[in-house]
């Protein structure tokens, strides 16, 4: 391990240990993995993390977490958040994240004060602080602690130090939840998280490394990484049978290719001048 890398991991195990007990919000991606690891080595059992396995988040991806707590040795908990119960989540306003992040740090909070820990962690980032990101409000409201920012972490950083500690998901693609593959106002249901999971877990079968579907009601348009576009196209006919049995009409590749967060793509400046 590089001097440079050694002294951030030890940066970011002192931001934790200065809590008595944590609870962490754990999806399973590679960001809050490393803060959940690094809890679990430093404050052992008073460290627990916690996966919402509410239905935007992917099934693989509950499955990959409930995996990888037990091959880590964590404390870990499933609960399911009731976001799909609110009218301005299902709504899909701009601050769409930020009402999905208030019904898990209401969650956490509960858990936390019934359990007796002492502070919500969360997996954020310094790379998360320039998008278009309303959940952060939500953390800030119920005062939720960001270690790998408090340590200086970029992207390339956590998977650099989890890749040094052998974390199997060192290098796992990003995997924002699945309502992000919907336009702002475009309302949000279980069934149509379920469609979106189903058409991308088509991808996944056919070898696809990184990728989006998004929904564009009848239209399910395919992000993909500009590399992989051309096996798509190679693909194309049974592509289009496979995800329109899915409940699409049509099936459009994005030929500029994936990128995270493209529904945010001309709003990030408005809401920065707004602001």
């Amino acid at each position: 391990m590089q001097p440079e890398t050694l002294a951030k991991y030890e940066k970011l195990k002192t931001s934790i240990a200065q809590f008595d007990s944590v609870i962490i919000a754990f999806s399973g991606g590679i960001d809050s993995s490393l803060v959940a690891y690094v809890a679990a080595e430093v404050l052992g059992d008073k460290a627990l993390a916690v996966t919402s396995g509410s239905a935007s988040l992917k099934r693989s991806d509950l499955i990959l977490a409930r995996e990888l707590a037990v091959k880590w040795g964590m404390q870990h908990e499933v609960i399911i958040t009731d976001e799909l119960s609110k009218p301005d989540y299902r709504a899909n306003p701009i601050d769409r994240c930020f009402h999905c992040k208030t019904s898990l740090y209401d969650a956490l909070e509960s858990l936390s004060k019934q359990r007796g820990y002492r502070q919500v962690l969360n997996g954020t980032n310094c790379d998360d602080l320039g998008d278009h990101r309303p959940g952060l409000i939500a953390a800030a409201d119920h005062a939720v602690r960001s270690p790998l920012v408090e340590a200086g972490y970029h992207k390339s950083d956590i998977r650099e130090l989890a890749g040094h500690l052998g974390l199997e998901n060192a290098q796992k693609p990003q995997a924002a939840c699945l309502s992000s593959r919907f336009p702002y106002g475009s309302h949000i249901t279980k069934a149509r998280l379920a469609q979106v999971e189903q058409a991308e877990e088509v991808l996944a079968e056919f070898g696809f490394s990184q990728y989006r579907v998004r929904h564009h009601e009848e239209i399910a348009r395919l992000e993909l990484l500009p590399e992989e576009i051309a096996k798509a196209v190679a693909l194309g006919e049974v592509l289009e049978q496979r995800i329109r049995a899915c409940g699409y009409r049509f099936v459009t590749i994005d030929l500029v290719g994936f990128r995270s967060g493209s529904l945010n793509e001309g709003i990030i400046n408005v809401v920065q001048i707004s602001n």
